[in-house]
């Protein structure tokens, strides 16, 4: 998207634009609201949605613009202490910034829980925010794969 988007200007009418991830290494990392602040100039539009999600999950979580993520009923995010992987916003009722855990039951016959290195905040709704990825970890995604 962000390659068409340097090649092409023009207003997007109908249309929602739904940004998911990072650039895995294959440019200079932006932080989303730089990607989402480009589409909307290079597309005429007043808001980004984005996707929160991996190939090891079957659910996603989505934002619809405001860089918050909504999971549906069976996906759960939790936050994680980095210091203490123990520690996570199941044991203290606070909002807490930390690293993302998600636990996702979309599968009758298995259960993922992923603990990412991406960085986030989670809210008292159940809500979450991603910060971006903690220090010095691994680029991972299935992009990847295609190099």
């Amino acid at each position: 998207m962000l390659d068409f988007a340097k090649e092409y200007s023009f207003p997007l009418k109908h249309t929602v634009i739904m940004e998911t991830g990072g650039m895995k290494g294959r440019r200079v990392e932006l932080v989303r609201d730089e990607v989402q602040q480009l589409l909307k100039r290079r597309f005429q539009v007043d808001v980004i949605h984005s996707e929160y999600g991996m190939t090891e999950l079957l659910s996603q979580a989505y934002s619809k613009g405001n860089g918050i993520f909504y999971c549906p009923p069976w996906m759960k995010v939790l936050i994680r202490d980095e210091e203490d992987p123990f520690l996570t916003t199941h044991d203290s009722p606070l909002t807490m910034k930390g690293a993302i855990n998600v636990i996702d039951l979309a599968n009758i016959y298995s259960c993922s829980f992923i603990a990412t290195d991406d960085a986030g905040k989670l809210y008292g709704d159940g809500s979450f925010e991603v910060i971006g990825r903690i220090d010095n970890s691994d680029i991972r995604g299935c992009s990847l794969m295609a190099i």
